[in-house]
């Protein structure tokens, strides 16, 4: 708990309040609308973090640290979900699967048409919202376009697939020659699903990429009047997979010289068996790699691919600095979940392991602290009430969040004590409990793992067995849910009907 918590929380309750319906949700605005920040959000899709201001040495990032060292860095951040659909799921709501019960690619706001989403809660607040790309998952269907001024989509072809967010599942798009360029799928003769795909894009395609033109929109938006204050979230497809970027990106990694990452090979050996027979039958794909001498041509790919993203960052960035703006915005990064690039031997994500749940997470702006760290535990699941109380957004009264605000922490990072989160499986029941000294993991059917995370890093040494460490388990088991929410409704149950440029999800018959 951070210390300040309960003194914010006195402070909310004392404030005069003025209750406002927004469509069936109730909302409970403060009276001061007035001089309230801007907010620009910069997402990224399975970003782990190998990243500089995390500590990665061949990463070339110089926004990212730009952005770092212009604000609070949490070192030891963890994302509320696996993979995207419910680790964004759970940051748009502010609430985790055990919850809302959307552990896997169900849809959160057809089982909760009523709950007031993050954009929902800005528009409630006076607050102009414009979106782009991909902030939540990528499939057809997912985006909640409720709250927003303009969703940005770089052309019809999107929209007709229910704002599909995938860059390559259109046409419009530049691809490497030759396609497919991984010696995966060219070395094999697999037909090309993307997966373990990568390779160069000619630079003078560069403005026709996707992740460009999200980027570019959002610095004319900044360039343009605005006549409200502005909540701005701009989502790269980036670096999830495929990792194609400009050759140029390609060009700042010379791949004879990239270290891969730490692996063990008999790093499966004491996990439970369940999980120990998953990921053994996963490994295939990283010994295959090996096979075809590909694992540094893969780095080099994933390290383009985050550099390119870098740079987008940093021409958002620059039109800030340039803007009018550039004294009252916020501006904060964060990336769905990790991603393994061969620790465990898998290449994915779809763990409770460092790997996948810990990113990136930076906040910088008027009133927040500059060029500080935070090792404190915290979770993506933080944002929603964090930008509440920055913005003086309307209060939620129809639930409760499952985070806290970071705000005391980022006026002041020496306020900030460890804390406990939780990160949920795919499944109810399932889940690791996290803190700066220990990650405990607990699957559904009872089986666990333990590492002491400051003596074993790499989570290679599984000590839930071993009796002297029965105390720390159940320590860490005091945090985790004691009820966990069935199943939302099942994204195969429905169907998707589009009608125009927009979309709603129907009920199949029987």
């Amino acid at each position: 708990m951070f210390l300040s918590q309960r003194f914010y929380r006195f402070y909310l309750t004392l404030k005069g309040l003025l209750c406002i319906f927004c469509g069936s949700n109730l909302l409970v605005a403060d009276t001061d609308a007035n001089s309230r920040p801007n907010v620009i959000m910069f997402v990224m899709d399975d970003l782990n973090d190998m990243v500089g201001p995390l500590g990665d040495k061949q990463a070339i990032t110089p926004n990212l640290d730009r952005l770092a060292q212009s604000g609070v860095l949490f070192n030891n951040a963890h994302a509320p979900g696996i993979f995207c659909a419910p680790s964004r799921s759970a940051i748009w709501t502010g609430l985790h699967a055990t919850t809302t019960g959307c552990y896997d690619t169900e849809i959160f706001y057809y089982d909760y048409p009523d709950l007031v989403s993050l954009q929902m809660a800005f528009e409630a607040g006076g607050y102009d919202a414009y979106g782009a790309g991909k902030l939540y998952h990528h499939r057809s269907g997912y985006v909640d376009l409720r709250g927003w001024k303009e969703y940005f989509t770089r052309g019809q072809n999107v929209i007709d697939m229910a704002y599909e967010m995938n860059s390559y599942h259109q046409d419009d798009v530049p691809l490497p020659e030759p396609f497919p360029y991984s010696p995966y799928y060219t070395e094999t003769g697999r037909e090309p699903n993307r997966h373990l795909e990568w390779g160069p894009i000619a630079n003078e395609q560069e403005e026709d990429m996707a992740a460009t033109k999200r980027a570019n929109w959002i610095c004319d938006l900044l360039g343009q009047k605005q006549d409200n204050p502005f909540f701005m979230a701009v989502g790269l497809y980036i670096p999830h997979y495929p990792n194609y970027a400009p050759q140029k990106y390609f060009d700042l990694y010379d791949k004879n010289t990239l270290e891969l990452p730490p692996y063990n090979e008999d790093d499966l050996s004491d996990l439970p068996p369940a999980i120990r027979k998953q990921m053994t039958s996963r490994k295939r794909q990283h010994d295959e790699l090996i096979s075809l001498g590909a694992l540094k041509d893969m780095l080099q790919a994933w390290y383009a691919s985050i550099t390119f993203a870098d740079a987008l960052l940093g021409r958002v960035l620059d039109a800030l600095e340039a803007s009018s703006y550039k004294d009252n915005t916020i501006v904060i990064f964060w990336s769905d979940q990790g991603f393994h690039r061969g620790e465990k031997g898998h290449h994915g994500k779809h763990t409770l392991w460092q790997r996948t749940t810990r990113v990136p997470c930076i906040w910088a702006g008027p009133g927040i602290a500059k060029n500080e760290t935070v090792d404190a535990t915290v979770s993506l699941i933080d944002i929603y009430p964090t930008l509440s109380e920055l913005c003086n957004l309307p209060v939620r009264v129809d639930r409760r969040f499952d985070g806290e605000s970071l705000v005391p922490v980022l006026i002041d990072p020496s306020m900030a004590e460890d804390r406990t989160v939780m990160v949920p499986d795919d499944e109810p029941g399932a889940y690791a409990m996290i803190n700066s000294s220990w990650r405990y993991i607990h699957y559904r059917d009872g089986t666990e793992e333990l590492y002491n995370v400051q003596d074993d890093p790499h989570e290679w040494n599984n000590l839930a067995a071993k009796s002297e460490y029965e105390p720390i388990k159940q320590r860490m088991q005091t945090s985790a849910p004691r009820v966990f929410a069935p199943f939302a409704t099942s994204k195969n149950s429905l169907n998707l009907i589009v009608d125009g440029n927009s979309f709603h999800w129907e009920p199949k018959k029987k």
